[in-house]
C-alpha cells in the first residue's frame, strides 16, 4: 500500500491532482473557522464549548458543515443547500417531463440540469441563511444554554443583510470549490467536501468519549467502530449481478454484439439519502412546535417523544421512515422499464427471460428482494448513534454510525477506486493491486 502511494506521487499528473485536491480541502476547512461579520465570535466560542449544548435539529446541517454551523462561520451552511438542490432536481425528473428529457440528452442535458442545480442552491442558501439568522436572533440556536441569546453584535437591518449575503456567498464558494476538485483534482468533488466535514469531527468526538467515559468505553467504541466499518464496506461492495447477453447484429458490413455483461444491483442503492430524509422528517414536528405555546399538550407530547432519540417511539418511527425512504428513493432512481427498453433497443436480453415487459418485471422482482435487506441495513446503521445514547450516553460524540459512517466509508471507497483507475492508466498496477 505504501509503495502504491509512492507510485501515485511519483506520477507528475496524478501528483498534481492529489496536491490540488488537498489544497482545496485545506481552504475549505480554514473557511469553517473564519467568523461571519457582525457575530460576537467570543461569545459563540463560549456557547460551543458549553457542556449544556444541545444541537437539536441542526445536528444534520452541523455535520455536513464540519461544525461550522455552530461556529457561525462564513461556511456555516456547508454543502447542505447543494445536497438538497441536487435531490430536488433529481426528484423533479419524475414530475417534470422536461427534466427527464434533459437527463436523456447526454452531456448537454446534464450540463443544463447542473446549471439548474446551481441556481436552486443559491436560492436555498438565501432561505437557509435567513432561517439561521432568525434562529440566532431568537436565541434558539443553542437551546437552553445560558448567555447564548444575544450573539449578533450588529443587529441592524444592514448588518443582518450583510450576514445573510456572506452566508449565501460562502455556500456559493463551497459549490465552486467542489466543482474545481471534480474538474482539476481526483474527481468526486462535492462528496470529498462532505467527507472532509464529517471526518473532521472524528478526533474531537473520540477525544470527548475518552475524557467523559474513560479508557474502557473508549476501547470498546474503537473496537465496535472497526467492526462497523468492516460491515459497511462489505455491504457497500455487495451487489447482485444480473447477466445480460447481447445478440449479434449486422450494421453495414460490420458485426456487433455477441458479448456478455451484467447489470450491477447494489444492496444499498439509495446510499445515505434515506437516512437524511428520515432525520429531516422527524425534525419537522419539533420545528413546528417552536412557533406555538410550549405549555400546549401536543407540544409537550412532541417534546417528549420526538426531541431525544432515546425513546422507543422515536427509534421505531426513525427506523420505519428510513426503510420507507429507501424503497421510495430506489423506485425513483432505478426504472426497470427504462432499463428493459434500452436492453431491447440494443439487442440485449437476460438469459431465460423474454425481452420487454417480462424483463422489466424480472428486474422489479430482483430489485425488491435486494432492497429489503438493504433497507434493514440502512435502518440498523442509522440507529447506531441512538443505541449508543441508550447504552453509553454518547449520542453527540459517537462517530461510528448513521450518516457519518455511511459517508466516510462510501466516499472513501469511491475515491480510492478513482485514484486506482487513474493509476492503471499509467501503470499495470493500481493503488490496491
Amino acid at each position: 500500500m505504501i509503495g502504491a502511494i509512492r507510485r501515485a506521487f511519483r506520477t507528475p499528473d496524478l501528483r498534481n491532482k492529489l496536491l490540488f485536491t488537498m489544497g482545496i480541502l485545506v481552504i475549505f476547512r480554514l473557511g469553517s473557522f473564519i467568523p461571519s461579520p457582525g457575530i460576537d465570535y467570543t461569545k459563540v466560542q463560549e456557547c460551543v464549548a458549553s457542556p449544556q449544548l444541545n444541537e437539536g435539529g441542526f445536528a444534520m446541517i452541523n455535520l455536513f458543515s464540519g461544525g461550522a454551523l455552530l461556529q457561525l462561520s462564513i461556511f456555516a451552511l456547508g454543502i447542505m443547500p447543494y445536497i438538497t438542490a441536487s435531490i430536488i432536481v433529481q426528484l423533479l425528473r419524475v414530475v417534470i417531463p422536461r427534466f427527464e428529457a434533459l437527463h436523456k440528452e447526454g452531456a448537454s442535458g446534464q450540463a443544463k440540469l447542473t446549471q439548474y442545480t446551481r441556481y436552486l442552491t443559491i436560492g436555498l442558501a438565501v432561505l437557509n441563511s435567513t432561517t439561521l439568522v432568525a434562529t440566532v436572533r431568537s436565541g434558539a440556536l443553542f437551546g437552553d444554554v445560558e448567555n447564548c441569546q444575544d450573539l449578533i453584535a450588529n443587529d441592524t437591518w444592514w448588518g443582518i443583510a450583510v450576514l445573510v449575503l456572506t452566508l449565501t456567498a460562502g455556500t456559493g464558494l463551497i459549490m465552486w470549490l467542489g466543482e474545481q476538485i471534480t474538474e482539476h483534482g481526483v474527481g468526486n468533488g462535492m462528496s470529498l467536501l462532505i467527507f472532509t466535514s464529517v471526518a473532521s469531527a472524528f478526533p474531537s468526538s473520540l477525544g470527548a468519549i475518552l475524557r467523559e467515559q474513560g479508557v474502557d468505553i473508549f476501547l470498546i467504541v474503537m473496537a465496535v467502530g472497526l467492526v462497523l466499518v468492516a460491515l459497511v464496506v462489505f455491504v457497500e461492495q455487495s451487489q447482485r449481478r444480473v447477466p445480460v447477453q447481447y445478440a449479434k447484429r449486422m450494421v453495414g458490413r460490420r458485426m456487433f454484439g455477441g458479448t456478455s455483461t451484467y447489470i450491477p444491483i447494489k444492496v444499498n442503492m439509495a446510499g445515505v439519502i434515506p437516512v437524511i430524509f428520515a432525520s429531516s422528517v422527524l425534525y419537522l414536528p419539533s420545528l413546528i412546535s417552536q412557533f406555538f405555546d410550549p405549555e400546549s399538550k401536543w407540544v409537550e407530547w412532541i417534546n417528549t417523544y420526538f426531541t431525544r432519540g432515546d425513546h422507543p417511539i422515536y427509534i421505531t418511527v426513525y427506523a420505519l421512515l428510513t426503510i420507507f425512504f429507501a424503497y421510495f428513493y430506489v423506485a425513483i432512481t432505478f426504472n426497470p422499464e427504462e432499463v428493459a427498453d434500452n436492453m431491447k433497443k440494443y439487442g440485449g436480453f437476460i438469459p431465460g427471460i423474454r425481452a420487454g415487459r417480462p424483463t422489466a418485471e424480472y428486474l422489479s422482482y430482483v430489485l425488491s428482494r435486494i432492497n429489503f435487506p438493504g433497507s434493514l441495513y440502512l435502518a440498523f446503521v442509522a440507529l447506531i448513534p441512538l443505541i449508543a445514547l441508550v447504552l453509553i450516553n454518547a449520542n453527540q460524540n459517537f462517530p461510528f454510525g448513521g450518516t457519518s459512517l455511511l459517508i466516510v466509508v462510501g466516499v472513501g471507497l469511491e475515491t480510492v477506486k478513482q485514484i486506482d483507475a487513474q493509476m492503471q492508466q499509467r501503470h499495470y498496477e493500481g493503488l490496491l493491486r
